[in-house]
């Protein structure tokens, strides 16, 4: 008797949930939700890829190079003769390894950085902003190839440049936020209180600028998809034997005067999806949180 009773309350939490959730998704800008499936389907792509592609990706076949899309293969073959789409499918895999980890470890190193400058005035804030300002004067591209050049191209390598090239970025953005923060009636009932400056920058400030941190964090992965890509391009990103676009696009640069536009175009197109994607959710997060004030 108790388990026909629980029954249809279970049923009653599901369904309460389910509309929770399809509120919550209504509410939502219309360029985020067609950013976060533009980005999901890439995701499950790199998840899933290898179990649906209609060729080995890795397979050459030297009787078919540099075919056109025709029926057999939808997006051409490579100067190898392998199959475009499945490496373009299988290839989303290193690029949203690489470039997400790049993008947490920027922000969160960003993050602490712009809370403990934003929250100590003078001293600690002067030379810390003057810090930010040198570190920010440097061409992004020149500094990350330059330092890629010296310590060797590796997903690890580029991982660490990336995201503590985008650091000071964040920083600066988290420390005007927290600077505006800190003059709330909260911070001063939590000082008055006897909390810790670590406790009210990290339990009290913290939460309070989480839209900002979460938005630059989407910001970020946009440019980290386009930085790993024109770094690969460049011979210093992702390695072969990868299927990275960005290789592809470098390897399929040289024929696009000889007509054979397919893996130069194919490829590019999925990087600017996936860039492109982020920027949708982040204008769309950005709508939604100056509208929530």
């Amino acid at each position: 008797m108790m388990e026909l009773m629980e029954l249809p309350r279970r049923g009653a939490l599901g369904w309460r949930a389910a509309s929770r959730i399809r509120e919550t998704v209504s509410q939502l800008p219309p360029s985020v939700i067609v950013g976060s499936l533009l980005l999901l389907f890439w995701v499950g792509c790199a998840v899933f890829g290898s179990l649906f592609v209609p060729y080995d990706p890795y397979a050459e076949d030297f009787l078919v190079m540099l075919a056109p899309p025709d029926a057999a293969h939808w997006f051409g073959t490579d100067q190898l003769g392998r199959d475009v789409l499945s490496r373009i499918v299988v290839g989303s895999r290193d690029i949203l390894l690489v470039a997400p980890a790049a993008t947490l470890l920027g922000v969160a190193a960003g993050s602490v950085l712009g809370l403990v400058l934003g929250y100590f005035d003078g001293l600690v804030d002067a030379i810390g902003a003057r810090l930010l300002d040198t570190l920010m004067a440097f061409p992004f591209i020149v500094l990350v190839t330059m330092t890629l050049v010296a310590l060797g191209p590796s997903n690890l390598t580029v991982i660490l440049v990336i995201g503590i090239a985008y650091a000071p970025l964040v920083a600066r953005t988290v420390r005007a936020a927290v600077r505006e923060q800190r003059k709330r009636d909260y911070v001063s009932a939590a000082r008055l209180g006897g909390e810790s400056a670590l406790a009210i920058m990290f339990l009290e400030i913290l939460p309070n600028v989480r839209e900002t941190i979460l938005i630059e964090l989407v910001t970020r992965l946009g440019y980290a998809f386009f930085s790993i890509a024109t770094l690969s391009f460049l011979g210093l990103g992702i390695q072969p034997p990868s299927a990275d676009w960005g290789l592809a696009v470098a390897d399929g640069y040289g024929f696009l005067t000889g007509g054979k536009w397919w893996v130069v175009i194919f490829n590019s197109a999925a990087i600017v999806s996936l860039v492109m994607a982020t920027n949708l959710i982040a204008q769309g997060m950005g709508a939604f949180e100056n509208s929530d004030r």
